[in-house]
């Protein structure tokens, strides 16, 4: 089944795949991370003007890194506003996603803390750095294959 705003991507011509709709009914779009910015534009000019949140996640270890926006379109008549959920894969050696903070400018420390801990890049991003771990930290310790410096496992112990 297609929602809205997939219907709205087809019409312009737009690549997109539509992962359907979580228990709330909220559709999900996978968007290409080189296609991401135009489309958030297009979002933005659409409607859907306010970024509730943005947070990623390591989908298995040694493979593909997620961006995950979920967008909301506010409006003083709807009761109910509209949202859409955007899912941006990134493999894991070079992890790039252009940054959405020139689009929501709440997408500041939202991208910073997904840079800290899983080390995707947000090009274009002002002040991407560290925001949670000391700059010294080695390593994104939310990624599946991290292993913590100076972990050491007791085996056998009685």
């Amino acid at each position: 089944m297609q929602g809205n705003l997939s219907a709205l991507l087809v019409k312009h011509g737009i690549v997109h795949r539509s992962l359907g709709f979580d228990y709330q009914g909220i559709e999900t779009l996978q968007i290409k991370p080189e296609d991401w910015h135009s489309i958030a534009v297009i979002l933005y000019v659409s409607g859907y003007n306010y970024l509730r949140s943005q947070c990623a996640y390591d989908v298995a270890p040694g493979g593909l890194l997620a961006s995950v926006y979920h967008l909301t379109r506010i409006e003083y008549s709807l009761d109910q506003p509209e949202e859409v959920c955007i899912k941006v894969f990134t493999p894991r050696q070079n992890p790039r996603i252009p940054s959405l903070f020139w689009v929501w400018k709440s997408a500041d420390f939202q991208e910073r803390e997904s840079y800290d801990m899983l080390g995707i890049h947000y090009d274009n991003h002002p002040r991407l750095k560290r925001i949670l771990m000391p700059e010294s930290w080695i390593g994104w310790p939310l990624r599946k294959d991290y292993i913590a410096p100076n972990f050491y496992e007791i085996q056998d112990a009685h």
